[in-house]
């Protein structure tokens, strides 16, 4: 590794996964952020998958346990990551819920309320706390997890398509807000990617075969093949370091070329 990130902090919110045969974007980022030489703060709601991270990662690494959805989740979080290494260089949202969603005419309240307060709401609240802190670094930038759902989504994703949008729009707010301060906000929006949540989970929720669903998506990207968490995890670098110190407010698709398809 280059050293890219040497000497910075960077809170990764979602740095554990559910389980599967692969590794979630989450876990992906915060490996590759303490590899090029980040101090990492992993956030999750669940500590045990969070320390799984921690135990793979060579370096300074602390865990917090918290719901950002939570009144208090955020400030828990910059609370935490000033506290073991004084500041804040990177802030990496990489949350996204979908249960329940639905057509816009069958999508109840609960679902939508749900979905949005998770996905956006909570995003936005981090960021927010996180202003201060990333304003006084020499290095601030934000990257956001979006989908490629926000721009071409099944009409039985509706509230996680207007979360995603949101976060696009969101993205060009922190960008313009943030600029003369110096921090960058940027977003990557995944296609088709091989992780636990996009294929283990899903292949069970719809009681098909891992494999065959995997292929599925597979077929639908130009490139032949799903991406993989490091691809996401590459781009967040990308985005993160310093290589892209004159670019904001851009939402980037990584995809092999589904978005290219659908213009």
């Amino acid at each position: 590794m280059s050293g890219k990130l040497e000497g910075r902090v960077a809170v990764i919110v979602g740095a554990g996964q559910t389980p599967g045969e692969t590794i979630g974007n989450g876990r992906a980022t915060a490996l590759t952020f303490a590899r090029e030489g980040a101090r990492v703060v992993l956030v999750d709601r669940d500590r045990g998958r969070a320390e799984e991270t921690a135990a793979e990662i060579d370096g300074d690494a602390v865990v917090v346990a918290t719901d950002i959805a939570s009144d208090d989740g955020p400030e828990q979080v910059v609370a935490a990551a000033i506290d073991a290494f004084g500041g804040i260089d990177i802030l990496h949202n990489n949350v996204g819920i979908g249960m329940g969603d639905a057509p816009p005419h069958r999508l109840t309240d609960d679902a939508y309320d749900r979905i949005m307060d998770v996905n956006l709401r909570a995003l936005w609240r981090t960021c927010r706390a996180a202003t201060p802190a990333l304003r006084a670094s020499d290095h601030g930038a934000i990257v956001s997890v979006s989908s490629l759902a926000a721009v071409a989504a099944a009409t039985n994703l509706t509230a996680y398509k207007l979360s995603k949008a949101g976060i696009n729009a969101l993205t060009q707010s922190l960008a313009l807000s943030n600029a003369k301060y110096g921090v960058r906000a940027n977003a990557i929006m995944p296609g088709f990617v091989d992780t636990p949540m996009g294929v283990d989970a899903a292949a069970a929720a719809r009681h098909i075969d891992r494999a065959a669903y995997a292929a599925s998506r597979a077929e639908q990207v130009p490139l032949g093949r799903q991406g993989s968490a490091w691809d996401i995890a590459n781009a967040a670098l990308f985005l993160a370091s310093d290589d892209a110190a004159w670019i904001t407010g851009v939402v980037l698709p990584v995809d092999g070329g589904q978005s290219a398809r659908i213009g």
